[in-house]
């Protein structure tokens, strides 16, 4: 158990933290000695296929495709890995007339260990909207797992700007989205658990950040389906209606103090940026054309701070964008522009070009019952006088970046997100959005499950997390800032060994 290390206005004394909360779970487990990696990355915004009418039914020959497909061991250094295409409905709630659509999962082993029997373990990506990395050696946390599970990684063919205008009426694609929130998402894993896993039996699964929602539904509707559950960076809030207020509210305090923090370290920023923020302002048009057709301005600059102010060497990663921001004075009196390393590393930071549906999705991941109605446009302008750009650069003020949250004004300004601009606002608009946890079944939970929770963490607000942790029965958390929310990415194996160890015995109540 690692101990919190916090400046002195942060936390008084410094402090360890294991909180179980155990009413209704055993604390034991029996070691997996012999277990085998078997890691699934499913997030059905990644793991779901193109849409529905690019996905035949049947193959050339008019028979029907299989629900399940396998293909060869292949190897990269210090793995094996075999594919498999499962063929699931897209609306399980219409199963027989729904659609079929593809999904890939990547089962991964260490070398040697391909027909020996091992427990599965399910791995959730965060986002919503991001592939998983391609594995191309053991390392870090995969390693560590491929001495006890099989792993397996879900990687279908991604909903991408252009694939998904192949569906003309927004409408439609806004009806066709409903279908890849966490729900989904848990009964793609059933899918596959029962066909895959030998006898059916459970498996455990790890979620990182939104994987880690995705952990907690699964929890709350098909418990059956689970041996344990690690949650890493990923506790969500649970409560009625859509939580997106509650969690931008809580977060724009950690955004803020974020920025303190950046200032601090890097001050020379400050009037870098501010002076960005003027150009950008004065520029024609409020913005300067940024090399996908899109459009930058002071307020598509604070968006940086989504990656910059976040995860592990994000301050620092912003630091060194900002100091190639201005294109170098090769002639005298040459007027001055921001460079097109600034303007390719903006975009490549922000990626919408090829993960929309993290924009598209967003705020539909906290909704229940209730639309989210732009909910991060509306808390931010209650914040309005921070966060207000071009008036912090005219008064001198350290200009603030803003974080995990999505704006109206993006599906104008960003040119991927312009086609999806009216599917995006029939979601934002969507009320009848079915529950996505079950309190009552999380306070009977009977799922050991462990969680990697991080005190500082942008994206998942500590107090948020701590409601929602009091509601699930047996639940342990191992509270860090050592880490920021990539901690399972940036901790090797630690994060990974830590949870288990929870789990597994070997850090027992205390």
């Amino acid at each position: 158990m690692l101990k919190i290390h916090a400046p002195p206005n942060l936390i008084k004394p410094l402090l360890s933290f294991d909180l179980s909360f155990l009413s209704s779970i055993s604390a034991t487990l029996s070691p997996l000695q012999s277990a085998r990696l078997h890691r699934f990355r499913l997030r059905r915004t990644s793991i779901r296929a193109l849409v529905a009418m690019s996905i035949p039914k049947s193959d050339s020959t008019g028979q029907s495709m299989p629900e399940h497909v396998a293909g060869n061991w292949y190897s990269v250094p210090g793995l094996r890995l075999l594919d498999h295409r499962f063929m699931v409905p897209l609306d399980y709630k219409n199963r027989e007339a729904s659609s079929k659509i593809s999904i890939f999962a990547r089962e991964i082993v260490a070398v040697g260990k391909e027909e020996q029997p091992m427990p599965y373990l399910l791995y959730l990506q965060g986002g919503p909207g991001f592939e998983c990395p391609r594995p191309t050696e053991a390392g870090g946390w995969m390693l560590k797992a491929c001495e006890e599970f099989r792993r397996g990684t879900g990687l279908s063919t991604p909903l991408t700007p252009s694939s998904m205008q192949q569906i003309k009426s927004a409408r439609k694609l806004a009806d066709y989205l409903t279908h890849f929130r966490a729900d989904s998402i848990v009964n793609d894993a059933e899918f596959i658990r029962v066909r895959l896993v030998p006898e059916a039996r459970p498996w455990t699964v790890l979620g990182q950040s939104y994987g880690g929602f995705c952990g907690v539904t699964y929890l709350s509707f098909a418990p059956q389906g689970l041996k344990q559950v690690l949650l890493t960076g990923g506790i969500p809030p649970i409560g009625d209606g859509c939580t997106a207020d509650s969690v931008y509210r809580a977060c724009f305090e950690q955004i803020i103090h974020q920025n303190e923090k950046y200032y601090e370290r890097f001050p020379q920023d400050i009037e870098i940026v501010q002076d960005i923020v003027t150009f950008l302002a004065e520029s024609e048009g409020g913005g300067v054309p940024l090399p996908s057709g899109g459009i930058l301005t002071p307020r598509g600059l604070q968006f940086l701070g989504l990656s910059g102010l976040g995860s592990s060497s994000g301050f620092e990663r912003l630091h060194y964008m900002f100091e190639r921001a201005w294109d170098p004075i090769l002639i005298p009196g040459a007027p001055k522009q921001i460079s097109s390393y600034f303007l390719n590393t903006y975009e490549n930071w922000v990626s919408f070009d090829t993960n929309p549906l993290y924009a598209i999705l967003h705020e539909s991941i906290y909704c229940q019952g209730a639309s989210s109605r732009w909910s991060a446009h509306r808390v931010r302008a209650d914040h309005e006088s921070k966060f207000d750009a071009i008036k912090a650069a005219k008064e001198g003020r350290p200009v603030l970046f803003t974080g995990e949250m999505i704006f109206p004004w993006m599906f104008d300004e960003v040119k991927a997100l312009r086609p999806f601009k009216e599917a995006t606002q029939l979601l934002a608009e969507k009320e009848d959005w079915p529950p996505l946890y079950d309190v009552t079944a999380l306070k009977n939970n009977k799922v050991q499950v462990a969680a990697a929770v991080y005190y500082e963490d942008m994206y998942v607000n500590f107090k948020l997390v701590k409601e929602t942790a009091s509601q699930i029965a047996g639940i342990r958390l191992w509270i860090t800032n050592e880490y920021m929310h990539s901690g399972l990415r940036d901790g090797g194996g630690q994060v990974f060994d830590h949870l288990m160890g929870m789990l597994n015995g070997k850090k027992p109540l205390f």
